[in-house]
């Protein structure tokens, strides 16, 4: 197992963008949208967590180059009644591209999001039917060459 070799690579900008959906219940949407969640607003705490998380990101994945990142921008916003999008772009200047910290700041807010909502998510018996992490893919990348 190793690391990839990149010290032949030149270091140029590099941005990638990704995105996921986590799905609730309209119920626990609307004290997202009203600010009534007891944790506190999970659309800004996702925003954070996931701007940590892409800085971590090489600590997270075993053989994940640590990158200098120059900027990580990450939107979490209610898109449905029963939806939440979370975006992140990442950039760069360096020999590797960015796609696995923007990966990981959105599966980091959407966690996030997950956490400070699952309490309203329990049906009758204490289980979680409807809530579900989506989708969470790399949407653009994109290198100055």
């Amino acid at each position: 197992m190793t690391m990839v070799d990149v010290s032949a690579k030149p270091e140029i900008f590099r941005e990638a963008t990704a995105t996921g959906k986590i799905k609730l219940k309209p119920a626990t949407i609307a004290l997202v949208r009203e600010g009534k969640t007891a944790k506190g607003d999970p659309l800004y705490s996702a925003k954070i967590a996931g701007i940590l998380a892409a800085k971590k990101c090489s600590e997270l994945v075993p053989l994940c180059h640590p990158l200098p990142l120059t900027k990580v921008d990450v939107e979490a916003k209610v898109v449905s009644e029963a939806e939440v999008e979370v975006t992140a772009v990442v950039k760069t200047k360096a020999q590797t591209g960015v796609e696995m910290e923007a990966l990981t700041a959105v599966s980091v807010a959407l966690l996030t999001v997950w956490d400070m909502t699952k309490q309203y998510e329990k049906d009758a018996v204490g289980q979680y039917p409807s809530t579900a992490l989506e989708n969470i893919h790399v949407v653009k990348k994109f290198k100055q060459v």
